[in-house]
């Protein structure tokens, strides 16, 4: 999700030190590979599909066994009182990073992820957009992603993260991203120990048919960041009619879904016109870019747009 600025932290703080002892209890079993296997990367799935082990992001999001045995971390999650999606424990290996990248993917468009630090130290960094952060353990931060961004362990322990996935309510992104209180005025959400809250956990969110009126948002949004690489007339008119060929594929998308509907019926239709776009896009992507993050047009296209416009018909 875009954000005004590549940083915001939130004013509440949590006891570090009951996360650190419950993040201590977990056994190495709970540890699995980055699902991209970056090195020095590894992960406690705590909100998962169906509640398993999967870093998958569409399904019903459940709570795993590694969170049933965490109820302080529970209680945190629940009093932001917002719906949750894939939630993990983020670990980095001492010396290891996560690469710079931008999170493109359709997941990102509308949810932001929340950090919570467990365990941490002054050497961890987290860079975003030409800015450099130290997030301190039982802090909560969240980051524009859209940016481009990368995280750095300098120091010679492991560094722990509750990275939480939500959309988000009103009053969460008041809260969020609203004048912030002195910090001697921050709350610090204390343990319960007779507290069971109930967590909001997303529904599966996926549609047969992706309806034309989100195509549309999220053509424009991608059109409202084009840029070309290399300013040029050439690429400003390859640009044009990109902008031009997207905005015909939402007219043709849309006259589908008023013929056919949204639940999947002549499902073939809607791929044909699918794949059409795709092979026209490419021959004009070639050096234009998203504004904010360099990001090439078609990647994008392909990762926020034309994967998601049809449910996998597969998928559980």
């Amino acid at each position: 999700m875009r954000l005004s600025r590549p940083f915001f932290q939130l004013p509440v703080l949590f006891e570090a030190a009951r996360l650190q002892a419950e993040v201590a209890a977990l056994p190495a079993e709970a540890w699995a590979p980055h699902p991209d296997r970056v090195p020095g990367n590894s992960a406690t799935r705590l909100i998962s599909a169906g509640g398993g082990e999967t870093d998958g992001v569409h399904g019903q999001m459940l709570p795993t066994r590694w969170l049933a045995d965490m109820p302080y971390l529970r209680q945190v999650l629940a009093g932001f009182g917002v719906v949750w999606s894939r939630s993990r424990l983020m670990r980095l290996a001492p010396g290891a990073g996560v690469p710079e990248h931008a999170d493109i993917n359709y997941h990102w468009h509308t949810r932001v992820r929340l950090h919570i630090p467990v365990i941490t130290w002054p050497q961890v960094r987290f860079h975003c957009d030409g800015q450099s952060v130290h997030m301190a353990a039982g802090e909560a931060w969240i980051f524009d992603n859209w940016r481009r961004h990368h995280v750095e362990n300098g120091a010679s322990a492991e560094r722990i993260h509750l990275v939480a996935d939500t959309t988000g309510t009103a009053a969460f992104w008041r809260f969020a991203c609203g004048q912030a209180p002195p910090r001697d005025q921050w709350r610090t959400v204390a343990w319960d120990p007779g507290a069971d809250p109930r967590l909001l956990t997303e529904s599966d969110q996926r549609s047969p048919v992706m309806p034309a009126a989100e195509v549309q948002l999220l053509v424009d949004d991608l059109c409202a960041e084009l840029a070309v690489a290399v300013d040029t007339p050439e690429a400003q008119a390859r640009a044009a009619r990109f902008s031009m060929l997207l905005e015909s594929f939402v007219q043709d998308w849309r006259q589908l879904c008023a013929l056919h509907g949204v639940g999947g019926r002549a499902r073939a239709d809607f791929l044909r016109l699918a794949g059409a776009v795709r092979e026209a896009a490419r021959p004009l992507a070639d050096g234009l870019v998203m504004r904010t993050n360099n990001v090439g047009a078609l990647l994008v296209l392909e990762k926020r747009v034309l994967q998601h416009l049809i449910a996998d018909e597969a998928a559980p």
